[in-house]
């Protein structure tokens, strides 16, 4: 594959921002998932016997205050291809199979509950239509949305099943977003359109540093977080027994258009106040929990608190497996104390941007303790190990939760889990260096698992072995080591299936979501080939026109050959005549460079162009040929080719 940009493509999707997109593959046909071992039903079994399943508190807050469902909710984009799916979860019933952890199939019962429903007096949400909540409040002449959802199909899905139970022709008067994760903003433009927006004076609240944070997250590790992804929620997976069930947070992501709409009002402090429509709000101001930019707010008249994703229904993630910057523990901690302290003495029900409410003061006031003192005691613990000299391994295996945190549902790993959060507070503090000597500048993976596989007397001894572990239902191990021989001799046949097998029993017993994804995928990979990704940004051409410039550059920045363009210098202005801006890009020193600057009169190449024609540009819908160029248009050419064109279906499972 040709991994460089050639000069005709100059500014397309792959060269600024978006990448390759690769579809899931459907050749290379090499084997189902199999079935549960007994190994994995004992496991499971045991787990069933250890919990409380049969206790069904948590179905009845789920269905309270039901309005209305559509059972055969199906959502389909402009093409007539399906964005949500919720009869693919139709299998989801009755008792556990064995190949699901009856934990996690019990989260995703309650996530199968989907429709309309009262939380409280003016109070609504929509649940079920994407990964995340779409709450409505009912103000005295419109209505106030909260986190419309991912995509425009999603939100416009929810927005009119409410239109046909609740809203009489009631404007949309006031959106708020309360963090920058996509699934809460993305699908703005199901329920507002820019102009909508504009002409009506609604409203935009946002916590400080949210437009920074919405647009640049998947900008310039977009390629990398969307391939991981497509394994963390299961993109590229059958929805059944042995395949996709849950995410834990919910069901899974939607994959329609998503955007993104400037605030108009920002909250940056604790003790926030504002009037929107008769509805008073106390907002708390909640950076670097489980968003870089997040707020939660009070409704003093309904007593109602909305936790935004500071609390819910599962442990949740202080690193996300898909990749992103490590969240602050501590932090999260606290700021689930002063919601506590604030609000919890006064609410008498918490709704949040995912699962269900939580009604009554004991009930609020427990479920917040558990949950913040969750964060607390894996940061504390975590240091109280590594000041010890415990490794992140070492102190991931044993770190558990005292039965007070552990045993509440609402509390569990279906999410984040207790052994990758802990990895994470280390990674906080200390980085990725354990500071054992031995890993401190290691052989890459291929090479080392070369070596090992020939110190352990050859692939066929290691595979043979590895047979008999998994046989003994060690999967860990086997895996592990089968991992060994397939980066050492990646078209192993008899390794890469035992693998994938071993991958499947590990995702059968895992009790997180996103583990169960990651362990299947990895299966699926190994027998079927690389499925490339299932984020498609070609889709957000809404959220890419509020990317500020500069991103745009340093994404391409990130694109750059060092080793190619540390051969040559150049110099390219980017005149952007609706905006009265120039953008100065120069090459040095295998770098790029970028300013908002006048025109540099020694570069080799001035590029005419305007905003809209950028977005264009990215969205393929305006060749290269067209682009106003000034002066030498070969060295635009040279300029370009020296980006690479980032691979979105990279490999994962071999090397």
């Amino acid at each position: 594959m040709n991994r460089h940009i050639h000069s005709a493509a100059l500014l397309t999707v792959a060269a600024i921002a978006l990448g390759t997109h690769t579809p899931p593959a459907t050749a290379q046909q090499g084997g189902q998932p199999t079935e549960a071992t007994p190994a994995t039903r004992t496991a499971n079994a045991g787990v069933a016997e250890r919990l409380p399943l049969a206790n069904r508190g948590d179905f009845d807050a789920a269905k309270r205050g039901l309005i209305a469902r559509d059972p055969a909710l199906v959502i389909k984009d402009s093409d007539g291809q399906p964005v949500w799916d919720m009869t693919a979860y139709d299998f989801i019933e009755g008792a556990a199979p064995a190949t699901v952890n009856p934990s996690l199939w019990r989260q995703a019962k309650l996530n199968d509950l989907h429709g309309l429903y009262k939380v409280t007096d003016r109070v609504y949400q929509l649940r079920g239509y994407d990964l995340s909540n779409m709450s409505l409040i009912e103000g005295d002449s419109g209505w106030i949305v909260v986190d419309p959802l991912t995509t425009a199909e999603t939100a416009a899905a929810a927005w009119q099943m409410a239109k046909a139970h609740i809203i009489d022709d009631k404007p949309i008067v006031a959106v708020i977003f309360t963090h920058s994760h996509i699934d809460h903003f993305g699908g703005i433009e199901g329920v507002l359109s820019p102009e909508q927006a504009k002409r009506d004076n609604v409203r935009i609240i946002a916590p400080k540093g949210f437009m920074e944070e919405s647009t640049s997250e998947n900008l310039l590790a977009g390629p990398a977080m969307g391939r991981r992804a497509t394994y963390m929620f299961g993109g590229a997976l059958a929805r059944d027994a042995r395949g996709h069930v849950d995410s834990g947070l919910g069901k899974a992501p939607s994959k329609g258009h998503f955007s993104i709409l400037a605030p108009t009002d920002i909250i940056d402090h604790t003790g926030q106040t504002l009037t929107v429509d008769g509805v008073d709000f106390d907002f708390q101001y909640t950076p670097e929990s489980e968003a870089p930019a997040e707020l939660t707010f009070y409704l003093p008249q309904f007593k109602a608190f909305c936790g935004a994703e500071i609390v819910s229904h599962t442990l949740h993630n202080v690193y996300t497996l898909r990749g992103a910057k490590v969240r602050h523990a501590l932090k999260w901690s606290g700021y689930i104390d002063e919601a506590l302290q604030r609000y919890g003495q006064r609410a008498e029900v918490v709704f949040n941007s995912h699962h269900w409410p939580v009604w009554g003061h004991d009930e609020i006031v427990d479920y917040l303790k558990v949950q913040r003192d969750t964060y607390k005691y894996i940061h504390d613990q975590t240091l109280r190990l590594a000041n010890a000299g415990y490794t992140p391994r070492e102190i991931a295996e044993q770190l558990t939760l005292p039965e007070s945190l552990a045993k509440p549902f609402h509390n569990r790993g279906y999410y984040g889990t207790v052994s990758h959060d802990a990895k994470a507070v280390y990674q906080w503090y200390f980085g990725w260096f354990d500071g054992n000597p031995a890993h401190l500048n290691p052989l890459p993976p291929t090479e080392s698992a070369r070596k090992y596989v020939d110190y352990m007397g050859g692939a066929d001894a290691v595979v043979a072995k590895a047979q008999q572990s998994f046989d003994a239902g060690d999967y860990r191990w086997t895996a592990e080591v089968l991992n060994k021989v397939v980066f050492a001799e990646p078209d192993n046949a008899a390794a890469r299936q035992l693998l994938a097998n071993t991958y499947d029993q590990l995702g059968y017993q895992a009790e997180s979501g996103p583990w169960r994804d990651i362990y299947l995928t990895g299966a699926k990979e190994l027998r079927d080939g690389p499925l490339g990704t299932s984020l498609d940004l070609s889709r957000g051409i809404g959220l890419l026109r509020q990317v500020p410039i500069e991103r745009f550059f340093d994404a391409m920045a990130a694109r750059l050959n060092g080793p190619e363009a540390a051969k040559r210098d150049l110099t390219i202005n980017f005149d952007f005549t609706d905006l009265g801006q120039n953008h100065v890009l120069a090459i040095e020193n295998g770098v790029l460079h970028h300013w908002q600057r006048p025109i540099a009169e020694n570069a080799d190449a001035t590029v005419h162009l305007t905003h809209p024609a950028l977005l264009a540009l990215i969205g393929g819908k305006l060749s290269p040929k067209q682009l106003n160029v000034e002066g030498d248009r070969a060295s635009l050419g040279r300029f370009f080719s020296l980006l690479e064109t980032p691979d979105r279906g990279f490999a994962i499972v071999t090397p």
